[in-house]
């Protein structure tokens, strides 16, 4: 069976038909007052009304037409504009004749119709739904079971954190003023600011560098900025948003120049652009401080470093790449102070600089301050470049560096690509997609047993691949242009994996001749990488031009894999800190 187009529907002033007396009728004319319709209800004179019933009868809100359903009941109980058609009929009888025979009826007229226990006589089922102001959850299990549906439903709303419907409410706002203050006729008219909320992951064209040339990215920055933060913000920052923080949030990241964002904890003050930044004196301070670059891995918890996970246990203060997934920063102490990095589109150094000069005052005021990263802080993580930083104004000898698994190697392993393998790869190459200023890097040479891994690549992975197979690249998009370097062939297989480790992993199989075309269809969901060669098939060969894979697979419960031998589960490990935090 196809499953079912889940669609949020407006019924103010709609009219519900209601056919039946018991229990559930009641139910099914309070969820039809709740969304602001108009219910009848269709019954016997003589039968029993359920109390819930008649005091909504009593005041007027419900309408009881006292008799048994009449064919013409569907074409004139209606409202006037849509010429007394009703709009939807509920029927709380089950299977019965008369439960068949109004079905029928309905579809015949087309008008959407549910029947209570008889999934083949509906054509649109109730959602079990959680509501927190304008956010709405709905589960349904396809008339499987509701009381299961109704548990998932319970499940993932005591994930979520309180107030996020208040959160959703303010992000509105936010983008309510966005359009108003970026000439919204304008920008209507361009193809990528209005975000489908399919469920299926960002366009393709979400994390596509954007540069501060490009007049078109100008227009759309502030509202693609506002996609990144609803992406990559913990829904407990969401949640937690007030007036104050919208009216920060905006400031930072003004309509004409490339900004960044605030968050609730940080300083709203601090201006967006390059702080200066002043030499310490040649006194350091009696408490001195300690500042940690730590990697905080691909994404999973469980993945976490002893060391890093100590580390931000005893720290005054976090300052924290965008991509450090919730799940990490969620194991930090509720009493230490948050401060994520406002690197978005354009603003990406200098938001560099303005952690960096947090960083340092936290240093001068003695406080232990974790810089914590994604992967490991070596591997593109600009980690030697912050401890140079800091040894050029006398604090080196006070900053600490703790490895972390980089996502180079870990994410080919959660997607089944062995990066080596006997007779197929012996070498790995792992290359950045963007160098400084948003510039192309130089594409490596084909090598027949060669593995290329590439970080930060996907936003233009139309160039990589346009370098690797030897198209000619735009004009103005820097990188190689040497003559004689062996291309990769277009045949070569290739794996974009995104989200590694984390529960919504996505994998796409292909090869370089599809792989953009793969990425437009699919969607972007970040952060990711494209690893290319031989390896990529040697456990995983599709059969058709790309394949895509949700989920960790095999590696599904990754914490189990801290329960080898005698150990304790890093989870456990992690949860004991929470509450000794």
């Amino acid at each position: 069976m196809a499953p079912a187009l889940l669609t949020a529907s407006d019924c103010t002033s709609h009219v519900h038909l209601v056919i039946g007396s018991n229990p559930l009728a009641g139910a099914r004319c309070t969820k039809s007052l709740e969304v602001g319709a108009t219910p009848i209800l269709i019954a016997p004179e003589e039968s029993p009304v359920h109390y819930g019933l008649v005091s909504r009868i009593d005041a007027g809100e419900v309408r009881w037409v006292k008799r048994e359903f009449r064919d013409n009941d569907l074409t004139t109980l209606g409202r006037e504009e849509v010429e007394y058609v009703v709009d939807a009929v509920f029927v709380t009888k089950g299977k019965q004749a008369q439960s068949t025979y109004i079905s029928n009826l309905c579809r015949r007229l087309r008008i959407p119709v549910n029947v209570v226990d008889a999934p083949n006589l509906c054509t649109f089922t109730i959602l079990s739904t959680h509501s927190d102001g304008p956010l709405q959850i709905g589960v349904t299990t396809s008339g499987k079971g509701c009381k299961l549906a109704s548990r998932i439903r319970r499940e993932i709303s005591r994930a979520l954190p309180p107030n996020l419907g208040t959160g959703v409410e303010r992000l509105g706002i936010v983008r309510r003023r966005i359009w108003e203050e970026d000439h919204a006729a304008e920008m209507a008219v361009t193809g990528d600011l209005e975000d489908e909320d399919d469920g299926e992951g960002q366009s393709s064209i979400f994390n596509r560098l954007i540069t501060p040339e490009d007049v078109e990215a100008v227009r759309t920055r502030r509202m693609r900025w506002l996609a990144q933060i609803c992406e990559y913000w913990p829904l407990a920052r969401l949640a937690s948003l007030t007036s104050t923080d919208i009216d920060a949030v905006l400031k930072s990241y003004p309509s004409s120049l490339p900004s960044s964002a605030t968050l609730p904890n940080s300083n709203a003050s601090t201006p967006a652009t390059t702080p200066s930044v002043p030499l310490p004196g040649p006194l350091l301070p009696p408490q001195r401080g300690l500042i940690i670059l730590a990697g905080s891995g691909p994404g999973h918890p469980s993945l976490l470093t002893l060391a890093t996970l100590q580390a931000i246990h005893s720290a005054s203060l976090i300052l924290a790449d965008k991509l450090v997934p919730s799940a990490i920063l969620s194991l930090i102490p509720r009493r230490t102070p948050v401060e994520i990095a406002r690197k978005f589109p354009g603003n990406a150094d200098a938001a560099q600089d303005e952690l960096l000069a947090r960083g340092l005052a936290a240093l001068e005021r003695g406080e232990t301050v974790v810089r914590l990263k994604q992967g490991d802080p070596y591997v593109y993580g600009r980690g030697a470049e912050e401890l140079a930083w800091f040894r050029e104004r006398g604090w080196g000898e006070r900053v600490r560096v703790l490895p972390g698994v980089t996502s180079a190697f870990a994410a080919p392993l959660f997607a089944g690509v062995p990066l080596t393998h006997r007779g197929v790869a012996d070498q790995v190459l792992v290359v950045t997609g963007t160098g400084r200023k948003g510039a192309r890097t130089e594409s490596p040479a084909f090598g027949a047993t060669r593995t290329c891994v590439f970080l930060m690549a996907l936003h233009r992975l139309g160039e990589v691949v346009k370098g690797l197979v030897g198209e000619e690249v735009e004009i103005g998009s820097g990188g190689d242009v040497s003559e004689g370097k062996e291309r990769w062939p277009k045949q070569t297989p290739c794996a974009v994996i995104e989200r590694a480790s984390c529960p919504d992993q996505r994998v796409i199989r292909t090869t370089l001749e599809f792989v953009c075309a793969a990425v437009e269809e699919e969607g972007s969901r970040p952060p990711g990488l494209l690893v290319v060669g031989a390896a990529c098939e040697v456990l995983h060969k599709p059969n058709q031009s790309w394949v895509v894979e949700e989920g960790l697979g095999t590696n599904g419960n990754i914490e189990e894999l801290g329960r080898v031998g005698d150990w304790n589960s890093l989870q456990e490990i992690c949860q004991r800190g929470i509450a000794a935090g």
